[in-house]
């Protein structure tokens, strides 16, 4: 009889314990992600600033413009639940905004204007913590993902409704690719 209830405790105890280390890690996850949410929200604070600056400049580059802007409206409009959604509409406007710097190239006035490189380095900055805040919370993912599907932890996951957390990768196949180097 007591080693009945030796084992029931100890089988309750390891329960709780488990339990607990899957809410520490859905609650690591989410403060992740709330850490790439501020950095996103940062940028996309910066866009319009640069934009209304390189207009100046670059008027014959209206479309690649609100190309950017149409990106920025889209990122900020996905659910905030859709990691993967946010994830594809964030490398679009990346890949837009790299482009509308590199218009400094073909505009040396823009190119020394003050308050563009200001932008240009505030955006750079803010570049360098959203890639720190995406690995931090595929760090967090990866450990929560582990603990959901590992046995027996996956036993009390199941129980209790913890999910896998989505992964914040890149969405183009076209920006995993090696680049190729010809001398």
């Amino acid at each position: 009889m007591y080693v009945i209830l030796a084992i029931l405790a100890l089988a309750a105890a390891y329960a709780v314990i488990v339990y607990n280390g899957l809410v520490k890690s859905k609650q690591m996850t989410e403060e992740a992600w709330s850490g790439i949410d501020v950095q996103l929200k940062r940028r996309a604070d910066q866009i319009p600033n640069l934009i209304e600056i390189v207009k100046g400049y670059a008027k014959h580059e209206s479309e690649t413009l609100e190309k950017v802007v149409e990106l920025r409206n889209r990122a900020q409009g996905v659910p905030a639940g859709d990691i993967e959604g946010r994830a594809a509409a964030e490398g679009l406007l990346g890949q837009a905004l790299g482009r509308v710097m590199a218009l400094a190239e073909a505009y040396p006035d823009l190119k020394a204007n003050e308050n563009f490189l200001e932008l240009q380095r505030s955006l750079e900055g803010i570049e360098g913590e959203i890639q720190m805040s995406r690995r931090y919370y595929n760090g967090a993912a990866r450990d929560l993902n582990v603990k959901v599907e590992s046995f027996p932890s996956n036993l009390v996951a199941r129980n209790f409704g913890f999910i896998k957390a989505g992964y914040f990768e890149i969405a183009n196949d076209a920006d995993r690719a090696v680049p190729t180097v010809k001398f």
